[in-house]
């Protein structure tokens, strides 16, 4: 995961590619592109402290802060005073890190995994490890270590056509893919 240390109105962030960031108050209008200045820029396939590196923002809007409280009070005087405080901040959306794009990017993995989960709903029910449908989610991550990648596919497409349960799903894509990286 590549991600970059940016500075913004005087301040530094770690961000990642379309995490939302708010900061201090920008002159910015709502939907502008900015290109905030790279410090560091780290991560699996990343160069360290390349300069050439460009991340660019988008402005989401202007919005405000959590409202701060302060009270001040002497003792024995009758001095009480009470006043508030709430930050002006710019919300920004980081668009990309290095020149390619998030969107762009995540595009192509969510139209691949339809495409390798639609051959697997091809294949007969058998495959499907018995008594699949009355599993609970707990059973599934107890039972998935055993199945065989046909299973697990199958298990899969089944779950996305039928079920659809988070917890089952992420268990399914996460053993599957620690078979197919073995």
């Amino acid at each position: 995961m590549t991600y970059a240390i940016i500075k913004v109105a005087g301040k530094q962030y770690r961000v990642r590619e379309g995490e939302r960031l708010l900061v201090d108050r920008l002159a910015d209008d709502e939907g502008s592109t900015i290109t905030p200045t790279v410090l560091l820029v780290g991560g699996d396939d990343a160069p360290l402290l390349d300069p050439d590196v460009k991340v660019t923002a988008t402005v989401l809007g202007a919005v405000k802060g959590p409202k701060i409280r302060i009270g001040k009070y002497k003792k024995r005087t009758g001095y009480r005073k009470h006043t508030g405080f709430r930050a002006s901040l710019t919300q920004i959306r980081i668009e990309s890190i290095g020149g390619k794009p998030a969107r762009a990017a995540a595009k192509p993995k969510a139209e691949a995994a339809p495409k390798e989960a639609r051959p697997s709903a091809s294949k007969p029910p058998s495959a499907i490890p018995a008594g699949y449908a009355e599993m609970t989610v707990a059973e599934i991550k107890s039972a998935a270590g055993g199945w065989s990648s046909d299973e697990l596919a199958a298990a899969l497409a089944h779950e996305q056509e039928h079920g659809k349960r988070k917890g089952a799903l992420a268990t399914l894509e996460s053993m599957r893919a620690q078979k197919e990286g073995v």
